[in-house]
Parts: structure tokens; C-alpha cells; sequence
């Protein structure tokens, strides 16, 4: 069995390699970045929603393709018989954002947002929730029976760690940089289910190549539920033990990423979260997945061994300093650009740039 992993380096990506390595006869992912080829596991360097990069791989047919790919509708539309074409089973990973609010666990049949909201602004968008939702869509009017659709909801790994809508970049980064966490009262209280990404992999890796997936839809998914909270009290205990100090959190009302990714706080963080696994225990032990506290403090712990961040959103990082009353040095910015753009937002100057730029508009 030859499988292709489009985009697979991330947290469920790279477990789910190492899971079907045992498996699969021949395992290609591709991914933007260099890396090396080892066992059965060869990298293919390139952007995959190219589609000159994209035509050019699928020449060969395919058993599996596993699809970790994030697309706008028109751009998954234009390339889905495509990617149906090429294998017998094509795998998309959409996501657990599609359901819209319940006041009981969740099931693959609980409504999407896109199916119930009535809020025609946000319908209009091409959010990510609704974005994965169409697509869905698109899978089940295309007359093929050949893909299956999983939904896992926030995962979790040795290098994925996130509050509520803050990714580590935009909160450890700042406790090992001796700043506070800034986190928001309008998400702490609210319930969440975190899943390791190991455990989600292995879902995955029980469905591929198995016929009595194809054309089903599965969520993958603890069927722990949290308050945020908690979870930040889990981290800062791990922090306090390694760092030898309690790190510092401020409170806010309203989270900062309102101005900055509003649905996914409004139609994600803002609902309560609890799941129901029924559908996929046919295929994979789910009670056997790691405990949520254990998971955390275990992949905080590896993280913090040798930590590494991707690119750090400089607008966020200054609401933040604004909240806490904090500053960032400036050489710790990487460019001149992204230190404007830092002070701007920092002294919200940013306002007073735009209403330059609004009534120099009105005389020209």
C-alpha cells in the first residue's frame, strides 16, 4: 500500500508517518520545508496547494491520500476530482469548529454552523469552520464514494500547545521571555476537549485502507472536557516546577484575538465542548487514548527541553505588553518592519495612523 501524506508535519502529521511506516509499503509527505528521507518514509519539498506541484505528484496513482492541506473553497473545488482520481481512498481532515453549539456531546450528526447559523455576515465568509463544512459538502455531491472525512477538535503535542484561541507562540513565548500570559475571562470558564495527537493519528492510521470507512464521516476526538481554566493552572504548574517561579497572568474581560480572529473566538472558544466517540470505536480503542492532564504536562515537559517557536504574530504580542503593562525590547523584533509595526499597536499610535490616512483620503 503506497500512501501520500499532503502536508503531514504537523501535530497529528508526524505521529501519524511514524504510525504508518509499520503499515504502509511506501509513505511520501510533502512539505515546503527540507527533510530527510528515512525507512519507508520519503519527503517530497514543495507547496501542495501548487497546483503545478499538486499535478505533477498525482500522475501516479495512489492507495491512500491523507490530506492535512488548510484550502478556500473555490480552491479545494477546483482540484477535487483531482485528488479523487488519483486514489482509492482519499482522506480529509476537516475539523470540529464545523459543529455549531450543544448542549449534549457531540456527534458527527450534531448541526454545522453552516447548516443553522443566522448570522449572514459571517455566512458570507469563507472561514475556516464554514470553509471545511463546504468541502465536506463538495466530497458528498461529487459522485465518488472514495474519501472519508475525519474531524478532530483541538489537538495537542511536543509542539502544539494552546489556551483557548492562543497558540504557544502567543503565550509560552512569552513566559520563557519573562513576560505575563495574558488570557481572557470570556474563554477561561468555557469547556474544551483536548486530544494528543498520537491518539488522533492512530485513529486515522485504523481507517486507512479499510472500506467501511469510505464515504463515512468520523470524529476523533477525548471525550474529556475542561474549562480552560484548569488547563492554564495544569501549565503553570508544569512552568512554576521548571522555571522555579509561578509565572505571572493577567486577566482580561474580552480576549484581544476578538480583533484578530473573531469567528474562531465567537463560533469556537465561546461554546462548550464535549464529544462522543461511538462512531469511531469500531475502528480504534479511544478509551485506551493518553488521560488530557497527563498528555499536557507530558508534552510541555518535552517542549520546554528544547523549545522552538514559529513566527511570532507582533500585533498580538503588543495588545498583550498594552494589557499587562509590559514591553518587549526592541532587538528581541526581527526586523525593522515588524518593530513599527509593534509600536504602532503598542502606543496605539496604529489609530492615529489610520485616521491620517482617512482624512488625508477626504482632500485628495
Amino acid at each position: 500500500m503506497n500512501v501520500l501524506i499532503l502536508g503531514g508535519t504537523g501535530a497529528m502529521g508526524t505521529h501519524l508517518v511514524e504510525l504508518l511506516d509499520g503499515k504502509a509499503t511506501e509513505i511520501f509527505v510533502t512539505s515546503r520545508s527540507k527533510h530527510s528521507d528515512h525507512g519507508r518514509i520519503r519527503y517530497l519539498q514543495g507547496n501542495a496547494r501548487d497546483n503545478g506541484f499538486l499535478v505533477e505528484i498525482l500522475k501516479d496513482s495512489w492507495d491512500v491520500i491523507i490530506d492535512f492541506m488548510v484550502y478556500k473553497t473555490g480552491e479545494f473545488k477546483s482540484r477535487i476530482d483531482l485528488l479523487l482520481g488519483a486514489t482509492s481512498q482519499y482522506v480529509f481532515i476537516s475539523s470540529a469548529r464545523v459543529y455549531s453549539e450543544s448542549d449534549v456531546p457531540i456527534t458527527e450528526n450534531t448541526p454545522r454552523l453552516l447548516d443553522v447559523s443566522t448570522d449572514e455576515v459571517y455566512l458570507k465568509t469563507d472561514e475556516y469552520a464554514l470553509a471545511k463544512a463546504r468541502q465536506e459538502d463538495l466530497l458528498c455531491d461529487s459522485g465518488y464514494r472514495n474519501w472519508t472525512v475525519i474531524r478532530p477538535s483541538i489537538t495537542f503535542s511536543e509542539t502544539r500547545l494552546q489556551l483557548g484561541v492562543l497558540e504557544k507562540e502567543s503565550w509560552l513565548y512569552r513566559v520563557l521571555h519573562g513576560r505575563s500570559i495574558v488570557f481572557s475571562d470570556d474563554i477561561a470558564d468555557k469547556l474544551t476537549a483536548m486530544t494528543y495527537g498520537l491518539d488522533v493519528a492512530k485513529g486515522i492510521a485504523s481507517i486507512v485502507g479499510n472500506a467501511k470507512a469510505l464515504g463515512e464521516i468520523f470524529q476523533i476526538t477525548s471525550e474529556e472536557a475542561f474549562r480552560w481554566d484548569e488547563i492554564l493552572e495544569l501549565y503553570l504548574d508544569v512552568l512554576e516546577t521548571h522555571l522555579g517561579a509561578r509565572p505571572k497572568v493577567v486577566m482580561t474581560k474580552k480576549s484581544s484575538n476578538l480583533y484578530i480572529s473573531k469567528y474562531q473566538v465567537i463560533y469556537s472558544r465561546y461554546f462548550n465542548r464535549r464529544f462522543d466517540n461511538s462512531k469511531v470505536k469500531q475502528f480504534v480503542d479511544v478509551d485506551a487514548f493518553r488521560k488530557t492532564e497527563e498528555g499536557l504536562r507530558h508534552c510541555l515537559g518535552v517542549f520546554l527541553k528544547s523549545p522552538s517557536f514559529r513566527g511570532i504574530n507582533w500585533t498580538l504580542e503588543a495588545m498583550n505588553d498594552r494589557a499587562a503593562g509590559e514591553y518587549t525590547p526592541l532587538s528581541e523584533i526581527p526586523s525593522l518592519k515588524l518593530r513599527i509595526v509593534y509600536a504602532l499597536e503598542r502606543f496605539r499610535l496604529s489609530f492615529v495612523v489610520k485616521l491620517l490616512r482617512k482624512v488625508r483620503h477626504l482632500f485628495h
